[in-house]
């Protein structure tokens, strides 16, 4: 190689001996930094989150340099494409107006309540997600899990976003269609927690795109990355993402790239 190259081996010895320089070892060390994020986060975060949460740390560094550092060493967020799950709209109970009317900014917790049902393979079969979402700090306050996609799962979900928030009268409370959150049920459990009720328009996945967009989210950093043999494995996997990852951990630049917990916390709300 040496010879190639038109350089001597004393020379080239020489020069792999010679001492790193202050740039090149703080080069390392912020690579050293990057890819413990990008790990610590199970390859979640891009350039902007991982640049965000270093800045948060105490590491200076840009978007900028954080993107050609991933680039070059090719860590890349796992993403996957995305896969549409739909309720069941078609049948006799009434429907809400749409109160919400992609109002999508609430200006304390507990005063725009979004919620919706995806699903999550195994090789048991489906497993179904029913989730409350608050759209003040977009955490997800109530959530329910089950083999079937029925009213007593979203029910679930919802009993237990009361019971952690305690909210006052006059939450509204936006879903889809669904023939589960149209039943007579749900609806009379929407009156005795004195809460407005709002639905899609028919056909306008737009209208709830917040919650759609979580499970997206979720669907693309955790399920398409993982093989669920049983549904109990699921419930576990989707359980710790929600509670200690996605409230607690995960950055979100609606927040100012503060975690749900952090934002609810920042308005001095504390759920009893």
């Amino acid at each position: 190689m040496c010879k190639v190259l038109g350089v001597s081996k004393s020379g080239y010895f020489k020069w792999l001996k010679q001492p790193k320089s202050e740039r090149q070892k703080q080069h390392e060390k912020l690579s050293q930094e990057i890819l413990k994020t990008h790990l610590e986060f199970k390859q979640r975060y891009g350039s902007i989150k991982i640049a965000k949460t270093l800045n948060k740390r105490g590491v200076k560094v840009s978007e900028r340099t954080v993107s050609r550092i991933m680039t070059k060493n090719q860590w890349k967020s796992c993403t996957v494409k995305k896969y549409k799950a739909t309720t069941n709209s078609k049948h006799q109970h009434p429907v809400s107006e749409n109160v919400l009317d992609r109002q999508f900014k609430a200006s304390k917790p507990n005063q725009l309540w979004v919620t919706d049902i995806t699903y999550i393979p195994t090789n048991e079969g489906w497993l179904y997600l029913a989730t409350v979402m608050d759209l003040y700090s977009r955490k997800i306050v109530g959530w329910a899990m089950g083999k079937t996609m029925t009213k007593e799962l979203v029910i679930s979900a919802l009993k237990m976003a009361y019971k952690r928030q305690r909210p006052e009268k006059g939450v509204i409370h936006h879903s889809d269609r669904g023939v589960q959150y149209a039943s007579n049920e749900y609806q009379k459990l929407l009156k005795q927690y004195k809460m407005i009720g709002s639905m899609s328009r028919k056909g306008n996945c737009y209208d709830n795109a917040c919650i759609e967009s979580f499970h997206g989210i979720l669907k693309r950093e955790l399920v398409y990355q993982t093989k669920y043999r049983t549904r109990e494995e699921a419930k576990k996997s989707l359980f710790e993402y929600i509670e200690f990852f996605y409230n607690s951990k995960r950055i979100h630049s609606t927040l100012g790239y503060f975690t749900p917990n952090e934002f609810e916390r920042m308005f001095g709300y504390s759920a009893s």
